[in-house]
Protein backbone atom coordinates (compact mmCIF):
# COMPACT_ATOMS: atom_id res chain seq x y z
CA UNK A 1 0.00 0.00 0.00
CA UNK A 2 1.70 3.17 -1.20
CA UNK A 3 1.19 6.72 0.01
CA UNK A 4 1.14 9.69 -2.36
CA UNK A 5 2.15 13.06 -0.92
CA UNK A 6 1.25 16.31 -2.67
CA UNK A 7 1.36 19.95 -1.65
CA UNK A 8 -0.57 23.14 -2.27
CA UNK A 9 0.22 26.78 -1.54
CA UNK A 10 -1.88 29.91 -1.20
CA UNK A 11 -0.43 33.18 0.10
CA UNK A 12 1.49 32.12 3.25
CA UNK A 13 -0.35 28.82 3.78
CA UNK A 14 1.29 25.52 2.85
CA UNK A 15 -0.74 22.29 2.81
CA UNK A 16 0.62 18.75 2.48
CA UNK A 17 -1.85 16.01 1.60
CA UNK A 18 -1.05 12.31 2.05
CA UNK A 19 -3.40 9.93 0.22
CA UNK A 20 -3.54 6.16 0.66
CA UNK A 21 -6.02 3.35 0.14
CA UNK A 22 -8.74 3.33 2.78
CA UNK A 23 -12.40 3.91 3.57
CA UNK A 24 -12.97 7.51 2.48
CA UNK A 25 -11.81 9.44 5.56
CA UNK A 26 -10.60 13.02 5.08
CA UNK A 27 -8.79 14.78 7.93
CA UNK A 28 -7.41 18.31 8.03
CA UNK A 29 -4.83 18.79 10.82
CA UNK A 30 -6.22 15.70 12.54
CA UNK A 31 -9.80 17.02 12.44
CA UNK A 32 -12.44 15.14 10.43
CA UNK A 33 -13.71 17.19 7.47
CA UNK A 34 -17.30 17.14 8.78
CA UNK A 35 -16.12 19.00 11.91
CA UNK A 36 -14.10 21.63 10.01
CA UNK A 37 -15.28 25.19 10.66
CA UNK A 38 -16.32 27.67 9.23
CA UNK A 39 -18.90 25.91 7.06
CA UNK A 40 -18.10 27.91 3.92
CA UNK A 41 -14.52 26.65 3.88
CA UNK A 42 -15.70 23.11 4.62
CA UNK A 43 -17.81 23.29 1.46
CA UNK A 44 -14.80 24.65 -0.50
CA UNK A 45 -12.75 21.64 0.69
CA UNK A 46 -15.51 19.25 -0.42
CA UNK A 47 -15.50 20.46 -4.06
CA UNK A 48 -12.62 18.24 -5.31
CA UNK A 49 -14.09 15.29 -3.38
CA UNK A 50 -17.50 15.68 -5.03
CA UNK A 51 -15.96 16.06 -8.50
CA UNK A 52 -13.79 12.95 -8.01
CA UNK A 53 -16.88 10.79 -7.39
CA UNK A 54 -16.33 7.14 -6.37
CA UNK A 55 -12.53 7.46 -6.11
CA UNK A 56 -12.97 9.22 -2.73
CA UNK A 57 -14.57 6.17 -1.10
CA UNK A 58 -11.44 4.09 -1.80
CA UNK A 59 -8.91 6.45 -0.19
CA UNK A 60 -8.01 8.14 3.09
CA UNK A 61 -6.66 11.69 2.86
CA UNK A 62 -4.64 13.35 5.63
CA UNK A 63 -3.92 17.05 5.18
CA UNK A 64 -1.41 18.99 7.27
CA UNK A 65 -1.66 22.75 6.75
CA UNK A 66 0.36 25.56 8.36
CA UNK A 67 0.66 29.33 8.00
CA UNK A 68 -1.70 31.92 6.53
CA UNK A 69 -5.28 32.58 7.58
CA UNK A 70 -8.33 30.31 7.48
CA UNK A 71 -9.22 31.25 3.90
CA UNK A 72 -5.77 30.65 2.46
CA UNK A 73 -5.38 27.45 4.51
CA UNK A 74 -8.63 26.14 3.04
CA UNK A 75 -7.54 27.08 -0.51
CA UNK A 76 -4.12 25.45 -0.06
CA UNK A 77 -5.72 22.28 1.34
CA UNK A 78 -8.21 22.18 -1.53
CA UNK A 79 -5.36 22.40 -4.05
CA UNK A 80 -3.37 19.65 -2.28
CA UNK A 81 -6.43 17.34 -2.10
CA UNK A 82 -7.27 17.81 -5.79
CA UNK A 83 -3.67 17.14 -6.84
CA UNK A 84 -3.52 14.03 -4.63
CA UNK A 85 -6.78 12.64 -6.05
CA UNK A 86 -5.57 13.26 -9.59
CA UNK A 87 -2.24 11.52 -8.95
CA UNK A 88 -4.00 8.58 -7.30
CA UNK A 89 -6.63 8.14 -10.04
CA UNK A 90 -4.27 8.89 -13.00
CA UNK A 91 -7.33 9.90 -15.02
CA UNK A 92 -7.37 12.43 -17.86
CA UNK A 93 -11.15 12.73 -17.50
CA UNK A 94 -10.81 13.78 -13.87
CA UNK A 95 -8.15 16.34 -14.80
CA UNK A 96 -10.43 17.84 -17.44
CA UNK A 97 -13.33 17.90 -14.97
CA UNK A 98 -11.22 19.73 -12.37
CA UNK A 99 -9.94 22.28 -14.89
CA UNK A 100 -13.42 22.87 -16.34
CA UNK A 101 -14.93 23.41 -12.87
CA UNK A 102 -12.18 25.62 -11.43
CA UNK A 103 -8.60 25.99 -12.64
CA UNK A 104 -7.55 26.84 -9.05
CA UNK A 105 -8.05 23.15 -8.16
CA UNK A 106 -4.86 22.19 -9.99
CA UNK A 107 -2.94 25.42 -10.60
CA UNK A 108 -1.65 27.40 -7.62
CA UNK A 109 -2.42 31.11 -7.31
CA UNK A 110 1.05 32.68 -7.35
CA UNK A 111 0.02 36.08 -6.01
CA UNK A 112 1.77 37.05 -2.77
CA UNK A 113 1.67 40.04 -0.46
CA UNK A 114 3.89 42.85 -1.70
CA UNK A 115 6.70 43.63 0.74
CA UNK A 116 6.42 46.96 2.52
CA UNK A 117 8.84 49.72 1.59
CA UNK A 118 11.00 51.75 3.98
CA UNK A 119 9.61 55.03 5.42
CA UNK A 120 6.05 54.17 4.40
CA UNK A 121 4.65 52.99 7.77
CA UNK A 122 4.03 49.41 6.65
CA UNK A 123 2.24 50.17 3.39
CA UNK A 124 3.61 48.77 0.19
CA UNK A 125 2.55 51.49 -2.22
CA UNK A 126 0.72 54.46 -0.67
CA UNK A 127 2.97 57.48 -1.02
CA UNK A 128 3.22 60.43 1.35
CA UNK A 129 1.60 63.53 -0.05
CA UNK A 130 3.96 66.39 -0.87
CA UNK A 131 3.25 70.09 -0.80
CA UNK A 132 5.59 72.48 -2.52
CA UNK A 133 3.94 75.69 -1.34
Amino acid sequence: MKTIVTSGKRKRAIARAAIKEGKGRVRINGKILDCYEPRMYRLRLREPLILAGDTVNKVDIDVNVIGGGIASQAEASRLAIARALLEFAKSERLKERFLKYDRQLLVADVRRKEPSKPNRHGQARAKRQKSYR
